[in-house]
C-alpha cells in the first residue's frame, strides 16, 4: 500500500529523515537552491502525518532513481530525400522567352541541366522549390535586357553565380551557403543589361504550414507542461 493511499497515517522520525535525505540530494544536484530547501526541510520536521510528507518531493527523483538524461539541443528536422528529385534525363522545359512580357517555370517540374531565358523589356521567374532536376549539377544562363530574371531555389540548395551585369547586376547574396548532402547544385550565369538577375532562397507553401503547426504544437506543449507544473505546487 503506498504512502498516497494512507494520507492520515501518523509519520516516524524515520519516514522524515528519508524525505531529508531526498532533499539534501536535490540540493546538490542543483534542483532545489538553497531558499527551497530550507523551506521544504523545515515543513519535513513538522509533518506529522504521510499526506504532509508526500508533497514535499513530488516533484523530486527518489533517492537510487536514475533519472532520464535530458537532451538541451534540439535534433535538426530530417531533411529532403535529394536522391529522389535528382531524375535524370530531360528537362520539362530548356529554354523561355519574354519580351515586353513574362514567363514561369514552377511547380512540379523538371529542371534540365541548363535552362537558358532572355527578358527584354520583361521579367521571369524559375521557381526550384518543388521541381525535380535532370542533374546533380545545374545551370541557369540568364540574359536580362532592361529587364528581370528571379531564381528561387530551396533551402539546401548550393547556389554559384557567375553572371556579368553592366549597368545591371546579378545577386550574390545567397552563395556561400553549403548545401545539404544529396543536394543539387545550381549555377547561374549569363549577362544583365540595365536589367537584374535575383536569386532567393524560400520554403514552399506547405513547408511554411509545416513549421507553422509544428511551433503551435510546441506552444501547446509547453502550456500544459507549465498547466501540470503548477497543478502539482
Amino acid at each position: 500500500m503506498t504512502d498516497d493511499a494512507l494520507p492520515d497515517l501518523r509519520a516516524s522520525d524515520a519516514d522524515r529523515e528519508r524525505v531529508a535525505e531526498i532533499l539534501r540530494d536535490a540540493l546538490a544536484e542543483g534542483r532545489l537552491d538553497m531558499a527551497e530547501f530550507e523551506e521544504r526541510l523545515d515543513a519535513t520536521y513538522q509533518a506529522r502525518t504521510y499526506g504532509e510528507l508526500a508533497p514535499i518531493t513530488r516533484d523530486l527523483p527518489a533517492a537510487g532513481v536514475t533519472v532520464p538524461a535530458v537532451s538541451l539541443t534540439k535534433d535538426p528536422a530530417a531533411g529532403p530525400d535529394w536522391s529522389g528529385r535528382i531524375t535524370g534525363g530531360a528537362g520539362s522545359s530548356t529554354w523561355a522567352v519574354a519580351v515586353m512580357s513574362g514567363f514561369q517555370r514552377k511547380g512540379h517540374w523538371t529542371m534540365p541541366r541548363r535552362f537558358t531565358c532572355f527578358a527584354f523589356w520583361g521579367g521571369g521567374e524559375i521557381d526550384l522549390r518543388e521541381a525535380n532536376f535532370a542533374d546533380r549539377e545545374v545551370e541557369i544562363n540568364a540574359i536580362a535586357i532592361m529587364g528581370g530574371v528571379d531564381v528561387i531555389v530551396p533551402p539546401g540548395v548550393e547556389v554559384v553565380v557567375r553572371g556579368i551585369g553592366i549597368m545591371g547586376g546579378f545577386d550574390h547574396r545567397e552563395e556561400g551557403v553549403p548545401g545539404e548532402p544529396g543536394a543539387p547544385r545550381v549555377v547561374v550565369t549569363g549577362f544583365a543589361f540595365w536589367g537584374g538577375v535575383g536569386v532567393q532562397r524560400k520554403l514552399t507553401r506547405a513547408e511554411k504550414l509545416r513549421i507553422r503547426e509544428e511551433r503551435r504544437q510546441e506552444k501547446l506543449e509547453r502550456r500544459a507542461g507549465r498547466r501540470e507544473l503548477d497543478g502539482e505546487r
